[in-house]
C-alpha cells in the first residue's frame, strides 16, 4: 500500500501530536492515585515546614479509596472528613477534627492553617511520585506533603 504525498505531513504531524500528548508536562500522570499513603506536610504557604522529629506529631493526611475518606493529623488534633477526586480535582468536605489543646502555640497556629488549606483545595499536581501540591481555586498552591511510598 503506498501513501499519497499530501498524507505523509497529515501522518507525520498526528504522529508528533501523539508524541508531544504522551511526554507532556513533568511525565506524571494526572490520574495518579494519591489514595494509600500517608502525606506528610512540607510546605504551608509557600513556608517550609520541618519534621518535628515526632511521626506522631507531624501534620499528615491519608486518602482512603475504598470509602471515600481522608485522616490525618494536624500536630495536636485528629481529623477526618471526606474526598471527591477526579483527574486532577479533589474536593475535601466534612472535615472534622478534634478539638484538644496544643501545648505548643505554634504549632496550633500551624494545625489551623494546614485545616483551612484542606478546606481551600480544589485541585492537586503531582510534581513527583512522592511529592503531592494541593491547588486552590485560583490555581495557587496551597501546601506541599511528601511521602515515602
Amino acid at each position: 500500500m503506498r501513501s499519497s504525498p499530501a498524507a505523509i505531513p497529515f501522518l507525520s504531524a498526528t504522529l508528533l501530536a501523539a508524541a508531544l500528548l504522551a511526554g507532556c508536562g513533568s511525565g506524571i500522570n494526572l490520574d495518579e492515585p494519591i489514595e494509600g499513603p500517608v502525606w506528610r506536610l512540607d510546605q504551608l504557604g509557600g513556608e517550609p515546614v520541618a519534621p518535628s522529629g515526632d511521626p506522631q506529631r507531624d501534620p499528615t493526611v491519608q486518602f482512603d479509596r475504598r470509602n471515600g475518606r481522608v485522616n490525618g493529623s494536624g500536630g495536636c488534633n485528629r481529623l477526618s472528613g471526606t474526598f471527591e477526586r477526579s483527574g486532577s480535582t479533589l474536593k475535601l468536605s466534612q472535615l472534622a477534627s478534634t478539638r484538644m489543646a496544643c501545648a505548643d502555640p505554634a504549632l496550633g497556629t500551624k494545625e489551623a492553617q494546614f485545616f483551612a488549606a484542606l478546606q481551600a483545595t480544589t485541585s492537586y499536581r503531582m510534581q513527583s511520585p512522592t511529592r503531592l501540591a494541593l491547588l486552590d481555586a485560583g490555581g495557587r498552591t496551597v501546601a506541599t506533603l511528601s511521602t515515602t511510598r
